[in-house]
């Protein structure tokens, strides 16, 4: 679908914020920079609303950082050497996602490498372990216990491998597996036993068919549909459609689809850029939906990268 499918599904959505990023007023940027540096820790991770630091949020405030441009010097030091430090752990898909991805970012940022004194067949074994997911519906299970697999799972799972130069081919069996997971309503489950499709499940679904390059045109509109059949009054995006509120998540999943379809000309994107900002904290981050008391360096990132998103479409009908 997208012109730049030589890149992976994390490095080009990457490339996009990252120019979006740079048509933020500056005091908005700089604002949450330094409200994300404030946050890292003496081991060099960031931690979500309580607890010690994680992969998981470390992964969303290096995300950040780097789409501003400010993933360099002792935060990206003190990152690496956290992100080292987890090696040595057992992981989840996500955490090892994070892993990945953190690593990568800060190599792109800063031409170091974190992971390099790792052995050199780590890559390898990751993929093996990866695997070892994979359920019998063809889908990736969210963890060993799990008999069934998960749309959202299967989509890590695709992106972690795409990142390991191992990926799995346009004939992979997810394949199957995802196009089981569509409603007639376009939209996709996390899990069969689900009631209905989600914002959610149907973005990771899109993103794990581009990944895997096996995205039909129908699948596609459809999907756009849905998603557009979910932006509210507020201008953000709704989980599905019982629930009486968006949240920044959604509305951010949404809208990172609906470009990678080429269909965001068709949301209201002036309304989805206010309805971001209307999640920005005083003190720097952004809050998860209208009534949020706090806020974290992950919906930081969702903040941001909406944002960053729609500041092309904002700055042009500004223009």
């Amino acid at each position: 679908m997208q012109d730049s499918l030589e890149f992976g599904y994390l490095e080009r959505l990457t490339i996009q914020l990252t120019a979006g990023a740079a048509l933020l007023p500056v005091p908005l940027r700089d604002k949450h920079s330094r409200y994300i540096q404030a946050l890292q820790r003496d081991d060099g991770g960031w931690g979500g609303r309580e607890g010690g630091s994680d992969l998981y949020y470390t992964s969303f405030a290096l995300r950040s950082l780097a789409i501003l441009g400010d993933l360099h010097g002792l935060v990206a030091e003190n990152a690496s050497r956290f992100l080292l430090s987890r090696t040595e752990h057992q992981e989840s898909i996500i955490d090892l996602l994070s892993l990945i991805y953190g690593a990568a970012l800060i190599e792109a940022s800063t031409e170091s490498h974190p992971l390099a004194s790792l052995s050199i067949d780590w890559k390898g074994r990751l993929s093996d372990l990866l695997h070892r997911l994979r359920r019998d519906d063809g889908g990736f299970a969210r963890i060993d216990q799990a008999n069934v697999g998960s749309t959202y799972q299967t989509f890590l799972v695709a992106i972690c491998l795409e990142l390991l130069g191992h990926p799995l081919p346009a004939d992979d069996p997810a394949v199957s597996f995802l196009l089981r997971q569509r409603r007639d309503d376009g939209g996709f489950l996390e899990v069969r036993v689900a009631k209905r499709s989600g914002t959610n499940p149907t973005a990771a679904a899109i993103g794990a068919l581009q990944t895997l390059r096996a995205l039909d045109a129908n699948v596609a509109s459809t999907a756009a549909d849905f998603l557009l059949e979910l932006q509210s009054e507020e201008g953000g995006f709704q989980a599905n459609t019982r629930m009486p509120l968006p949240d920044l998540l959604s509305t951010f999943t949404a809208c990172v689809t609906l470009w990678d379809l080429q269909r965001l000309d068709d949301a209201d994107t002036t309304s989805a850029y206010r309805y971001g900002l209307a999640m920005e904290r005083e003190p720097g981050g952004f809050a998860g939906f209208e009534l949020d008391d706090s806020q974290d360096v992950e919906y930081t990132f969702y903040g941001l990268g909406l944002l960053s998103l729609l500041s092309p479409w904002v700055h042009n009908s500004d223009a």
